[in-house]
């Protein structure tokens, strides 16, 4: 499995309540926004790459991506993200068999996770695989195959399903473990407070 035969959604379709509104994926960290330093990361590692947002796509336009909204409506979090992802993938990149998935409030992912993503579902066989640290699953940086996209519909529609590891543990799902030091790379800036945490991480030298 090859970078080119993955493709990428980058999910930034939530509500970002804890932030106070608006996107946080556009709040500036470093000198740059939170997006801007996930797609860098973010673009080597995959193939085609779609960003997952609701309302008005222009306020993208500066990162030359296609903006996707979500296939099921009402804000039904992040399985509707990977969900969308699937679809788009299906439909504007048919060699794509699996489509990586990306939370856009977490400036400091590895450049390695897809690979070890990858390396997770080949060792065990898997159908799905997502990222852990310190113990704790991170499903929505996940790898997921795109042909289970007609599955994830029915269960969000027929059974109000929301739940992402509700979802994933009907499926075979691999675990890729990342380190956490000096700093987990799946810290998220959700609230002010998150981000002045990541702005001194950087000042200390810790991430770039």
């Amino acid at each position: 499995m090859t970078s080119e035969g993955i493709a990428g959604v980058l999910l930034a379709g939530g509500l970002s309540r804890r932030m106070g509104g608006g996107d946080k994926s556009l709040r500036t960290l470093g000198g740059r926004s939170i997006l801007e330093r996930i797609v860098a990361t973010v673009r080597p590692q995959v193939g085609p790459l779609v960003l997952n947002a609701n309302g008005d796509p222009a306020r993208f336009a500066a990162f030359g991506l296609p903006v996707a909204a979500d296939v099921v409506e009402g804000f039904a979090g992040p399985l509707a993200g990977v969900l969308t992802g699937m679809e788009w993938a299906r439909a504007n990149a048919p060699d794509c068999r699996w489509l990586a998935s990306f939370a856009t409030d977490a400036p400091f992912i590895p450049g390695d996770l897809v690979a070890r993503l990858v390396a997770a579902v080949e060792r065990e066989g898997a159908d799905l695989a997502c990222a852990r640290s310190d113990g704790q699953e991170h499903p929505v940086f996940g790898l997921w195959r795109v042909d289970l996209a007609d599955d994830l519909r029915r269960a969000m529609v027929e059974e109000d399903m929301r739940k992402v590891d509700a979802w994933t543990a009907r499926y075979r799902l691999a675990v890729a473990d990342f380190a956490t030091d000096p700093v987990d790379p799946f810290f998220n800036t959700n609230r002010p407070d998150d981000l002045a945490e990541a702005e001194r991480l950087m000042a200390a030298g810790l991430v770039r």
